[in-house]
């Protein structure tokens, strides 16, 4: 899978999670999970299921205070795919 395509699979999965959905549209991969995207942890903690039911991975190795930004995200699903 591109890394485009993880991109906007993972934004999809944040205009689900998210309380406010016009911050994804501006999502950005620098852009900070809890500050820039207002994810709570309950939010993070759906997010993450969302992604391991999505791109059928777990996440193993890291917690979810693991990724800071979008962008390591994006890069750890990027990762786990290949």
């Amino acid at each position: 899978m591109k890394k485009e395509e993880i991109r906007e699979k993972l934004l999809d999965i944040l205009r689900s999670a998210s309380d406010d959905e016009s911050v994804v549209d501006v999502c950005t991969d620098d852009s900070v999970l809890q500050t820039d995207l207002g994810l709570s942890s309950v939010n993070m903690l759906y997010t993450v299921i969302a992604i391991e039911e999505t791109f059928n991975i777990r996440f193993e190795d890291v917690t979810v205070s693991s990724f800071r930004t979008f962008g390591d995200v994006v890069s750890y699903v990027e990762k786990k795919l290949s």
